[in-house]
């Protein structure tokens, strides 16, 4: 059975190479926006969604925090992404002919002393495919794209150097999304990512809190942004090792479900491999 999967970006985007490593040989429908992927499932037009939520470089990702929790939506899914960034140019083109780089702004950044090393010029764009496809169309010689390598093989670029970012732990996480909840078997290593919001008492946070530490349980990300755009109403966004059958964290929810008025699972899901 073939799915759509929806991701942000254009075909040849590293949120393409993303949702490609997960979901293989399925249609992949590229989203201009964050808001736009997660309408594509919630509409149906998509059976999935693959989205960035944090990076090792730059941290979270704000947007999907804010729209994931509201969307409806379940985690069914993770899965990292080393990003390795890519000079591309056209047919026929060395490195020595190339005088500007164009990409992403962020991606240009993470490139900064490559391209000082060769004198580039740099050209910001709205992202690294789009880059890599205006490239291939104009057809300039002097004027390279960084991207991935994905993005050259769709639009006919040549690879003219590779792995150029400065960084080489540079790596994103990515979180499959699903109409359906699907929660993953209470076995091997498991995650479970929820929102919630602390009563208005003293100390709420640290006590919620404590109910994890006691039981022994493993929270992996804790996250506090604002409601509504009111500086009084925050939300915190969490992931732990762990199933919510099992028992420390049974007991770890009953604690924080005392100091909280308000929490949400949003997704029970395998850990990837080798994170």
């Amino acid at each position: 059975m073939t799915h759509k999967i929806a991701f942000q970006g254009e075909a040849g985007a590293f949120s393409n190479a993303a949702a490609a490593n997960v979901f293989p040989g399925q249609d992949m429908i590229g989203c201009v926006t964050f808001e736009e992927t997660i309408a594509a499932v919630q509409s149906g037009r998509a059976d999935f969604a693959v989205v960035p939520v944090e990076n090792s470089l730059y941290g979270r990702i704000t947007d999907i925090h804010h729209l994931l929790p509201e969307s409806g939506l379940f985690i069914i899914g993770e899965t990292f992404l080393r990003v390795e960034m890519t000079l591309l140019g056209v047919p026929g083109a060395t490195l020595g002919d190339i005088k500007a780089v164009q990409s992403l702004s962020v991606a240009l950044g993470q490139c900064r002393k490559f391209i000082a090393d060769n004198g580039f010029r740099t050209i910001n764009a709205v992202d690294t495919a789009g880059s890599a496809r205006e490239v291939a169309e104009k057809g300039d010689r002097s004027v390279a794209a960084i991207a991935s390598r994905l993005a050259g093989q769709i639009y006919g670029l040549e690879v003219l150097a590779s792995n150029i970012e400065d960084a080489a732990h540079n790596t994103t996480r990515f979180l499959v999304l699903s109409r359906e909840e699907k929660q993953a078997p209470q076995q091997g290593r498991v995650k479970t990512t929820f929102v919630f919001r602390v009563r208005n008492v003293p100390a709420a946070l640290y006590k919620a809190m404590g109910g994890f530490a006691t039981n022994g349980i493993n929270m992996t990300k804790l996250e506090s942004y604002m409601v509504g755009g009111n500086f009084t109403a925050t939300q915190f966004y969490a992931d732990i090792e762990g199933h919510p059958s099992d028992p420390g964290v049974i007991h770890a929810f009953e604690e924080l479900d005392f100091f909280t008025d308000y929490v949400r699972v949003l997704g029970v899901y395998p850990a990837a491999e080798g994170q």
